[in-house]
């Protein structure tokens, strides 16, 4: 009986030790990146699709060298035939979304079926997703408190700073990076003091600055804001309309110069707010010390907080990309059937 029982469980282990290694090899799928940042936003997209017949591995472009960012990746996925079969490309769409081909990088990007990309300009714009800002105000401060309304600023912002968005990207369509650079573009659209008390003061005062900026354009181009307005239709059909413009300006501005503006100052308040309330309840002197560690030691910066915020799910852009893998997966066993 002893024997019988060793010999089950003996067969029981290495069954379940052979199940660790699937008789059929799955098919590795490369994906190149633009940098360290960029690696675990795509994981986490290409995860949801492996399967028993193939993987997914995410890698920076090169080898061979610590060389990074979009040309290399385009670089060196553009002139191999492995695209598609082994490898595909995926980046941030920065401006080649909205350019629509009308530079060569932009029309490589929005042509081939194996480069994938971004739609909004970057990864960061994902990461400030303004639905999912309060629960990363949450989860960096252990309190649930909502002190201001982060979709109804940015939808006010991002409708603020729309008309001279336009004139941004229409200058870049014409290979025009000069007369209205995209820092001078930064210039009029970062955010300036915030009081948490009246939040609408810094949206009126980037409207003022805005409003120059467009007075200024449109006396000294009079002719082109026709072309200028006559962007807003071709962009609806891109998911670009005016509440929704902080998603395609770049991403690192909005980041840095928006959304940590306005993410500090809430996250300062709930904070004092939560120590305040320690030292009201604390019994004596030694509970709020040690209560107050406790809840210290439990906080997160809310800028590392927010770089892994991964609300971003909800977002239409999100749904076209995994319609875009689905897709592309689909040619690759439509092509082993024939």
């Amino acid at each position: 009986m002893a024997t019988s029982l060793k010999h089950n469980l003996t067969s029981a282990y290495f069954n379940a030790a052979n199940k660790l290694y699937p008789k059929k090899a799955r098919r590795r799928i490369v994906a190149y990146v633009e940098s360290y940042d960029d690696v675990a936003f795509w994981r986490t997209l290409l995860a949801e699709f492996e399967t028993d017949e193939y993987y997914f591995q995410v890698m920076l472009p090169s080898a061979t060298s610590l060389a990074k960012g979009k040309k290399m990746v385009l670089m060196n996925t553009l002139n191999t035939t492995e695209l598609g079969k082994s490898l595909i490309a995926c980046v941030d769409s920065d401006y080649d979304f909205l350019l629509q081909g009308k530079t060569s990088v932009s029309h490589k990007i929005n042509s081939s079926p194996y480069i994938f990309q971004t739609y909004a300009y970057a990864i960061e714009n994902f990461h400030c997703y303004a639905e999912s800002l309060h629960e990363v105000c949450v989860q960096a401060t252990l309190n649930d408190r909502m002190l201001i309304d982060f979709p109804a600023f940015l939808k006010r912002y991002s409708q603020i700073v729309y008309p001279l968005f336009l004139w941004n990207v229409w200058f870049y369509r014409q290979r025009d990076t000069y007369t209205f650079p995209m820092y001078d573009f930064h210039t009029y659209t970062s955010l300036r003091e915030i009081n948490l008390r009246y939040p609408e003061k810094s949206l009126e005062s980037l409207q003022q600055r805005v409003n120059q900026k467009l007075a200024e354009l449109k006396k000294k181009f009079p002719h082109n804001i026709n072309q200028v307005n006559g962007l807003q239709a071709e962009f609806k059909e891109l998911g670009l309309v005016p509440e929704t413009t902080y998603l395609y300006m770049q991403g690192h501005h909005v980041m840095d110069n928006v959304v940590m503006k306005l993410l500090i100052p809430v996250c300062t308040v709930l904070r004092r707010e939560r120590e305040q309330e320690i030292k009201r309840l604390a019994e004596h002197n030694e509970q709020f010390r040690n209560e107050l560690t406790c809840y210290q030691n439990s906080q997160v910066n809310v800028e590392i907080m927010l770089k892994k915020n991964v609300a971003y799910k909800r977002l239409f852009h999100y749904d076209w990309l995994r319609q875009d893998i689905s897709e592309y997966l689909e040619e690759g066993r439509n092509k082993q059937k024939s």
